[in-house]
Formats: structure tokens, C-alpha cells, sequence
């Protein structure tokens, strides 16, 4: 989840969000993430020779997916859905031909993890591993071998501290693995981001502020570079020709995971992919103790300028995004305070030991830089909001169901719906006023134009660099 320029509060003349049961026009409720997925799977996977079979209201079960494409969509699904899959190892999941979704690879699936994912990380794993590990250089060179530094990382404190956000990392990384099987043309975004935020709840074995989702599933699309995230009512649908950033946090104990990739179908996007790809590597690579935050942006900035990508038959120059950047991360706080550039910009704000950091980068085609637009669906309470006198009751009640559920965690209109909170609108634009919840809208570069994201959290140990979300897919 990025840090950006700030959000502002609600907009005149939002709809109201009611919940809703998913249906297709013809009437029949559609399957959705949680309801008999076990049985939707085998039922797929005796129907589906190469590429698909039905589901009883005539729409596609994609392969290896719970996630059904609707009736309306078999269509769109039959026409966008253009390569072939094949059955994986293990006879329980597909992936496609060539072993990835744009320039991600999909890995197998975890031994003794189910599909869907609902099996804890607890349960898996003895010990949670460890992430991709960096020796520092030059002046820190000392710190691989320092006794001193060694000792620090074996008390308690930090011990704890390591194994949960390994074990944060460990869900994320199966969540992201499972969701890169599912993906496929014509299924709607809301689906998308409730598969995986199902699949966050099982795997940390919670839905509250001590274990379960980070921050809203971000599925910004296009020229939508982030915090696009569908509200109840929204039935886009993910194009065999959209460029979809897939952003996502896990958390427990507070400690949050913060990771994205980007993907699409169409393999015109892949050198855009993998220039921003390139520019996150060079910031996870460039970043460390004692790192000046401003020369990370310039070596991320030089790595992602450098690129020319060719777009239906158009040359483009790929931007940095300028207003985007990445951030440290704290207990609760998914942005603690610094932030990393991912341009020039001389900040000798200094990276320290013990810090947690979400490296990410945002490329463009467009202008570089990113505006508001649309209707919001991301908040958080402000972190270190000011107590004030509320007179509206229902905005005391949201704000009490707010603190109860997410703290300072970020949240959307979805999570309230889900804990049966009705007619909020109102109360949520006085708590916003009031600067105690902040409102993050959708930000996009100008329309026309495609943005593509990559994001790893990394982890600043006394000894080493530790790549926590680093995975066999990217």
C-alpha cells in the first residue's frame, strides 16, 4: 500500500453501499469464495479436460478456481480467456501453459495447504522460514560476523518479533500463489479480493486487530496506479486486456506484510512489467542501514527511466510515478513516518537498524503522477488522531466499532458492511472532517495511460537485509 499525497474527505452524492448477494441476470445466486469450494473444485476438475467447464447456471468454472465466472460473462470469459492451461503436479490445481501470469511465476502449491487456502500457516510450518537474506557492504560489511549484532537478534524480543512477521510472510506469499492460479478474464473484481481476504482470515486464524488482513485488497486497474478497491455494489469485471495491480497486507500482531505485483493477460504490458520489477529490485538492493532514503529514489529512478516500452504500436517513455513512494512500517501503522522515494529528491532521511520498509515502485506511460479520482473506498483512523467531542451518535458508534475492529489499520466500506454496519455514510464523512479517520481515494495517472506496481517488505536486521515477502514467484 503506497505512501501518496494524502486523502481527503467523502464526496457529495455517494451511493450508499447495501450488501448484496452476488447474482447473474437470469436470477440464480452466483457461487462465491466460502460456499462449498471443495466441492466446486473437484466438481471443475472432473469437468475440465484443458481449459474449463460449467457451472449450473450455464457460466464458466475457471481452472483450478472456486471463483466462478457469471452466466453474463461466459461470453466474455470464452472470448478473453486465450491460452490453454494444463494440470499441475499435484492434480488439484491449474496454471497456465507457460507457467505464469505476465511476468510472475506460479509456484506450486504448499505441501499440506489446501485449495482454496484454508489451512493456517500454524499448522504447516515448525518454523517459519526465512526470508531471502542480503549481507550489508562497505562500512556495515562488519555487521555478518559481529558477535555483538548476533546477540541482539537471539533475545526474546527479537526472536518474537522475526518469527511473527515470518510467519505474516509465509500467509502472504501462499495468499498471493493461490490468487495467481485463480486470476482469470471475466471474473469480477469484488470476487477477486474477497478470495483472498478469505483466504487471509483461515491462514492467520483471525479477523481482528491482533490477526487477519493488513489493509484493503488494492486491484487498481490501467491508469489507476492504487487504492482501488471494490465497494458492495461495484460489478467490474477484470478484461483479458486490463493491467491489474494486486496489492494486499497481512498482519498479525500488528505487524504487517506489505506486497504487491502487477499482472495482465497480455503479454503487450510485459516490458512495462518488468522495468518497474527492475526499479523495486534496485530499491530492495540499494536500501539498508544507514541508507540515505533520497539515494535509493535516485537509483530506483535511474533503473526505471531507462526504459523505453512499445504499447499497440506506440513508444513510450516509462515514468516514474513521482507522488508515490515507499514507507517504513510500524506495529498498527502501515505507514510509520518515512518515507522512500522513488525519484531524486535529496532526502538524507537515514534507513536505521530494526527498521521494517515496503520497497515499492510505480511506473507510468502517462504524465507521472497521480490525482485522486473516483469513488473511495480505503480509511484509516489516524494514527495519532486528537480526542475530540463527537456530537452525531452514530459517528460515536462507527468510530467505537472502527477502534474496535481495526484500530489504525486501514479498512474499507466492505469490512463495515461485513460487521452489519448500515446507513454510515454520514457518520463516516464527520469522523473524516473531524480528522480522526482519513479518507484515500483512488489515485490515477491520466487516462489513457497504464501504471504497473512491485512491492516487497524487507526487514533491516542487525547482522543482515532480510527480503521477508520475497517468494518462488517473485
Amino acid at each position: 500500500m503506497p505512501g501518496d499525497i494524502g486523502g481527503k474527505s467523502g464526496k457529495k452524492g455517494a451511493k450508499k453501499p447495501t450488501k448484496v448477494t452476488p447474482q447473474s441476470k437470469n436470477g440464480k445466486k452466483g457461487n462465491r469464495q466460502g460456499q462449498n469450494d471443495d466441492d466446486i473444485l473437484d466438481a471443475a476438475l472432473k469437468a475440465v479436460k484443458l481449459n474449463q467447464g460449467s457451472t449450473e447456471d450455464g457460466g464458466v468454472q475457471g481452472p483450478g478456481s472456486s471463483i466462478p465466472v457469471q452466466g453474463d460473462f461466459k461470453a466474455e470469459y470464452d472470448r478473453q480467456w486465450s491460452y490453454l492451461v494444463e494440470e499441475s503436479a499435484d492434480g488439484n490445481a491449474f496454471a497456465p501453459q507457460k507457467g505464469g501470469i505476465g511476468i510472475v511465476s506460479v509456484p506450486k502449491r504448499v505441501e499440506g495447504q489446501s485449495n482454496p487456502p484454508r489451512v493456517p500457516i500454524s499448522k504447516i510450518y515448525q518454523e517459519f522460514p526465512v526470508g531471502e537474506t542480503h549481507d550489508y557492504i562497505d562500512e556495515n560489511s562488519y555487521r555478518t560476523t559481529s558477535e555483538e549484532k548476533r546477540a541482539i537478534e537471539r533475545q526474546e524480543e527479537q526472536e518474537q518479533l522475526y518469527k511473527i512477521l515470518r510467519q505474516a510472510a509465509a500467509a502472504h506469499k501462499q495468499i498471493r500463489q493461490y490468487a495467481q492460479r485463480v486470476i482469470k478474464p471475466g471474473m469480477r473484481m469484488i470476487d477477486l479480493c474477497e478470495s483472498i481476504e478469505t483466504a487471509t482470515r483461515n491462514l492467520v486464524e483471525g479477523d481482528s486487530i491482533e490477526a487477519g488482513i493488513g489493509f484493503p485488497t488494492g486491484c487498481s486497474l490501467n491508469n489507476c496506479a492504487a487504492h482501488y478497491s471494490p465497494n458492495s455494489r461495484d460489478e467490474t469485471v477484470l478484461k483479458a486486456d486490463d493491467l491489474c495491480k494486486l496489492d494486499f497486507g497481512v498482519q498479525i500482531d500488528g505487524r504487517i506484510i506489505d506486497c504487491a505485483f502487477t499482472f495482465s493477460f497480455d503479454p503487450k504490458y510485459n516490458a512495462l512489467m518488468q522495468a518497474v520489477r527492475e526499479a523495486t529490485e534496485t530499491g530492495v538492493k540499494t536500501a539498508g542501514i544507514d541508507v540515505r532514503v533520497g539515494d535509493v529514489g535516485a537509483a530506483v529512478q535511474e533503473v526505471m527511466e531507462s526504459h523505453e516500452v512499445e504499447i499497440d504500436g506506440r513508444n513510450h517513455q516509462v515514468k516514474c510515478v513521482r507522488n508515490l513512494h515507499g514507507h517504513s512500517i510500524g506495529k498498527h501503522q502501515i505507514h510509520a513516518g518515512k518515507t522512500v522515494p522513488i525519484v531524486k529528491n535529496g532526502d538524507q532521511t537515514k534507513m536505521e537498524e530494526g527498521e521494517v520498509f515496503a520497497i515499492e515502485t510505480f511506473g507510468s506511460t502517462g504524465r507521472g503522477w497521480v490525482n485522486e479520482e473516483g469513488e473511495c473506498s480505503h480509511y484509516a483512523k489516524i494514527f495519532d488522531a486528537p480526542h475530540v467531542g463527537l456530537r452525531l451518535a452514530k459517528s460515536r458508534h462507527l468510530l467505537n466499532s472502527i477502534t474496535k475492529n481495526f484500530g489504525t489499520l486501514p479498512f474499507c466500506r466492505r469490512y463495515l458492511d461485513r460487521l452489519g454496519e448500515t446507513k454510515y455514510l454520514m457518520a463516516l464523512k464527520n469522523l473524516i472532517d473531524s480528522n480522526i479517520v482519513a479518507a484515500y481515494p483512488p489515485l490515477s495517472d491520466v487516462r489513457g495511460c497504464y501504471t504497473a506496481q512491485f512491492e516487497h517488505t524487507i526487514l533491516l536486521r542487525p547482522t543482515c537485509k532480510e527480503i521477508l515477502s520475497r517468494g518462488e514467484d517473485f
